[in-house]
């Protein structure tokens, strides 16, 4: 496995939550590290891409405007609140159903291939516990041995 990065580049497990809302602080975070120029270089490439577009999609918003409304500034929350003002509102149900699909993300679906190959890339083929992407993110950023 390759050396693990400086933990003051990386934003938070994909499981944190903000209001109720996993992902979405480690969205914002990487926006903040990136603005910063403290951003783990690996995460670069898929600023705005899978997880971050998903989750951007889920809520009605545009990447770009959303990036530029956390520069302005703002805790997670008021971010969030934002969010569902300029996009759409979201009730428990909502949550419930973005937290589940964000939890098992790779897990017997669409990004399974994805996970796979990383899994190969990083040397963790033989760790059966793996099985979603949260699992490699947090292992792959060093939060879980």
């Amino acid at each position: 496995m390759p050396p693990r990065p400086d933990p003051t580049t990386l934003p938070c497990s994909p499981l944190d939550e903000t209001t109720g809302l996993k992902y979405f602080p480690r969205l914002v975070e990487k926006i903040r590290l990136h603005q910063q120029g403290r951003l783990w270089e690996e995460l670069h490439q898929n600023l705005g891409k899978g997880m971050d577009r998903w989750i951007c999609e889920f809520l009605h918003l545009n990447y770009d405007e959303l990036k530029a409304r956390v520069l302005e500034g703002g805790s997670d929350e008021e971010l969030l609140q934002w969010s569902q003002e300029h996009g759409r509102p979201l009730n428990d149900t909502d949550k419930l159903v973005w937290n589940s699909y964000a939890a098992k993300l790779g897990w017997n679906d669409h990004v399974t291939p994805t996970l796979h190959r990383r899994k190969i890339e990083n040397g963790l083929e033989d760790r059966a516990d793996i099985v979603t992407m949260a699992h490699y993110m947090d292992v792959d950023e060093g939060r879980r041995e």
